[in-house]
């Protein structure tokens, strides 16, 4: 882009005073302390003419002057990025936005900042002076920003974000070497233990790299090594060093969440009591720590400076102690059927001679600590022999809270689960008793990552004390069977007092069981939650010959809970409201309530719900039903758009008006003219068409009680005529009742208004004085043609 001399020569003569501003901003070196005591009227005419190092610099001086460079920024944003952003409309700061942006890009490479003068200033360090601004970042492919952002010349760009970034998310990730994986550590200790990262998102990874995906999981969960022994730029970390000489002169009873934890404290739990089966655990595990005490640590005591492959060889030799004793009890470790024990008994042989080589190398390796001090030594010695022994191996690190989940749920029909049985350690990757606890995330998202059964255990046993963790979404990981893993995870959890989780959100492309009995065991498991959300595509083919031993979750008493918001998306199942009775009793806080893709076997069965709702949440604000056909249930319809508790109702593609006579349009109208609780009225989908758009302005006529705010009306083959004659309607009765009305909110997504563009222009623009109107730009010949393609 043209320098400022450059573009000025070329769009004409100009004024001195624009001369001389195009003058001042080629000398901001010199002048820069003057310039920001210029009065408004100067510096308005100065400011598009600064390099964004300058411009940035200048905020302060143009809020002293009352101008906003919101403008600039956005015109900045037109001509480096050359993008419409999203809800570009919503964007609160185009500065931030901007910035961030930026900093992305040029982290990526996408971006040359020589391309245009204003970015090319020799005081501006990109990275630098943008990552103050950046709360969002998001590292793909082969981690390139991450090694980017670890590499020593970035120590201060690190900082900046260790401060200001809140939201972490990787995004088709590829496998990656050592040396990479040595920077992404880096970069995750310093943003996440020692930072302000409070959500991590990881998406799109269609193969993903169990090491990486381990290792990124372990960190948001604030496991890692002991602080002193990683490195950065090969001197150990001095946050950590901070940080432990101030832990050391507290009490090693206090509970750990800002800095490392002791072992002890991860294996027992603070909140958790230990039953016989744990203590006499504990008294094998200290035999067991004795003998590895006789090459000069005693792992049981060592806390900080404790070895991890020391501690991984306790706690395989433990395994046997732990599975002999479990079987004395009359339950197997693994499986219920018979067929299993002859395979297990040889891997137990062969975990028992893998921990007879690993004591052997242990004595022979005292001297080589400095050698295994590199992690990456340790993560792929242990992960070769995941194949044979981490099925025995990951049931100790949640050995000593196993107890603790049995007896405090016993009758639970997630604990017989094939999947809880297998439940456990870390696959292998690197053991947990062996790490130390830092600061952890709030929000953790997985997005389209296949979950293996060993990264399913792994996940379970980070969720089981992760008491910081907020928002849980697993979405599309083809759990199966091992959501009921996640779930023994979740219920260790839940034994903590200070526990935060109020979110969870769990979708899939297949469900392993009905919806309503996956429901019931996660309320059973976790009466906390404030949001539960369930979502499946389709039903599974084989859900009705599941293997023996794993019971339905239907009968698990739900206690009292604090649900709040409830979301579930059937896979065509039937809706049957004796099933979905117990949570609504159970959940007696419920304020909003979705129902998606549900078959109603019966007509009375919606009639049943509604009575159900009525007597059980009378604190229920929001009803919404998606792609649940309610075109013979009118009735009913009709006694929830009357339902004086009601806020927001959404009718979404249920085929509303399929069958709709004048009567019941009519019925509709007036029972909405008569609500005055009623606030937002959602019909997408349902045929409405403009006979019944224009029918519709009747609910804000002059004798209406109604004070709904917010119309939803897209995807109803609203055309442009219809639209114009619905608004002259609105506008008739807007100046009956003398401009007063509550109106505020139209939605026209997807409708025909391309049919007629002129039309559709002179409606939009007369609504838009009315209210808030939000429609799209939606191509309605195409999308017919795509309807007509899959027919």
């Amino acid at each position: 882009m043209a320098s400022p001399r450059e573009a000025m020569s070329a769009e004409g003569p100009h004024s001195l005073q624009a001369l001389s501003a195009a003058a001042v901003s080629r000398s901001m070196a010199a002048l820069e302390p003057d310039v920001w005591a210029l009065p408004g009227h100067l510096l308005r005419g100065l400011l598009p003419l600064l390099s964004v190092f300058r411009l940035e610099r200048a905020e302060a001086a143009a809020r002293r002057a009352g101008l906003s460079t919101q403008p600039i920024w956005r015109k900045l944003w037109d001509d480096v990025m050359k993008t419409r952003p999203p809800n570009s409309e919503n964007i609160p700061c185009w500065r931030k936005k901007f910035f961030e942006t930026f900093f992305s890009n040029v982290l990526h490479g996408v971006l040359d900042v020589s391309s245009d003068w204003r970015l090319n200033d020799r005081h501006f360090s990109p990275l630098l002076h943008s990552s103050p601004h950046v709360s969002q970042l998001t590292l793909c492919n082969m981690l390139q920003g991450a090694v980017e952002l670890a590499a020593e010349h970035n120590q201060k760009v690190l900082e900046n974000l260790a401060s200001s970034l809140r939201i972490l998310k990787f995004q088709h990730l590829l496998s990656s070497d050592q040396s990479i994986r040595r920077s992404l550590v880096l970069l995750l200790h310093r943003l996440i233990h020692h930072g302000s990262v409070s959500h991590v998102s990881m998406c799109a990874w269609p193969v993903p790299d169990t090491v990486l995906l381990v290792l990124i999981l372990s960190m948001s969960a604030g496991f890692w090594r002991s602080g002193n022994a990683l490195t950065y730029h090969s001197s150990p970390c001095g946050l950590c060093r901070e940080e432990g000489d101030t832990q050391s002169q507290k009490s090693t009873q206090e509970r750990p969440e800002k800095g490392c934890c002791s072992e002890r404290e991860w294996s027992d739990g603070e909140h958790q009591k230990e039953s016989p089966r744990a203590l006499e655990k504990a008294d094998m595990q200290a035999e067991v720590n004795g003998c590895v005490a006789g090459t000069g640590q005693n792992t049981a005591l060592s806390g900080l400076n404790c070895f991890p492959l020391e501690k991984q060889a306790c706690e395989e030799a433990s395994i046997k102690v732990s599975c002999d004793h479990t079987s004395r009890q009359g339950s197997s470790c693994f499986s219920e059927q018979l067929s299993h024990h002859s395979a297990l008994r040889k891997s137990r042989r062969r975990t028992k001679s893998a921990v007879g080589k690993k004591r052997r190398c242990l004595r022979r390796s005292r001297g080589l600590c400095a050698d295994l001090d590199d992690l990456y030594d340790f993560v792929f010695t242990v992960a070769r022999e995941d194949n044979s022994v981490s099925i025995d191996q990951n049931i100790v690190t949640e050995g000593e809270n196993a107890d603790n989940l049995t007896s405090s749920s016993t009758g639970s029909p997630c604990c017989g689960h094939v999947g809880c049985k297998r439940r456990g350690g870390s696959t292998g990757i690197f053991s947990l008793k062996a790490a130390h606890r830092f600061r952890s995330v709030s929000t953790l998202e997985l997005f389209s990552i296949p979950l293996s059964d060993d990264t399913c255990r792994t996940l379970s046993n980070l969720l089981s004390s992760w008491v910081s963790l907020e928002n849980l979404v697993l979405s599309y990981n083809g759990l199966g069977a091992n959501i009921f893993c996640i779930l023994s995870g979740l219920r260790a959890l839940s034994q903590y007092s200070d526990c935060c989780l109020r979110v969870l959100r769990v979708s899939d492309v297949f469900s392993h069981m009905p919806c309503m009995e996956l429901v019931h065991c996660i309320l059973s498991v976790f009466p906390r939650l404030h949001t539960l959300s369930v979502s499946f595509d389709l039903k599974n083919q084989l859900e009705g010959n599941r293997p023996e031993g794993n019971p339905s979750c239907s009968d698990a008493e739900i206690p009292e809970c604090c649900l709040e918001q409830l979301e579930i998306r059937f896979p065509r199942e039937p809706l049957h409201t004796a099933f979905l009775l117990p949570v609504l009793k159970a959940s007696k806080s419920l304020q909003q309530l979705s129902l998606d893709s549900a078959t109603l076997p019966s007509s009375q069965e919606l009639g049943l719900l509604l009575q159900a709702l009525k007597e059980c949440n009378p604190n229920l604000k929001k009803l919404s039903f998606h792609d649940v056909n309610l075109a013979d249930h009118q009735k009913e319809v009709l006694l929830l758009l009357q339902d004086p508790m009601l806020q927001e109702i959404t009718f979404s593609f249920c085929r509303l008006f399929e069958s709709c006579t004048t009567e019941f349009l009519s019925e509709i109208i007036n029972t909405v003219k008569r609500n005055s609780s009623l606030k937002s009225l959602k019909l997408p989908g349902n045929r409405l068409g403009n006979h019944r758009l224009v029918a519709l302005a009747d609910i804000f006529s002059e004798d209406s009680s109604s004070s709904l705010c917010q119309l939803d009306v897209s995807s109803n083959c609203i055309k442009p005529d219809g639209l114009l004659e619905f608004t002259k309607k609105l506008e008739g009765y807007i100046q009956q009742r003398g401009g007063k009305i509550q109106f505020t909110h139209l939605r026209l997504f997807q409708n025909w208004l391309d049919q007629d563009a002129e039309t559709a222009q002179e409606a939009l623009r007369r609504l838009r004085a009315v209210c808030s109107v939000v429609n799209d730009s939606w191509d309605s010949s195409q999308a017919f043609a795509d309807y007509i393609s899959v027919m």
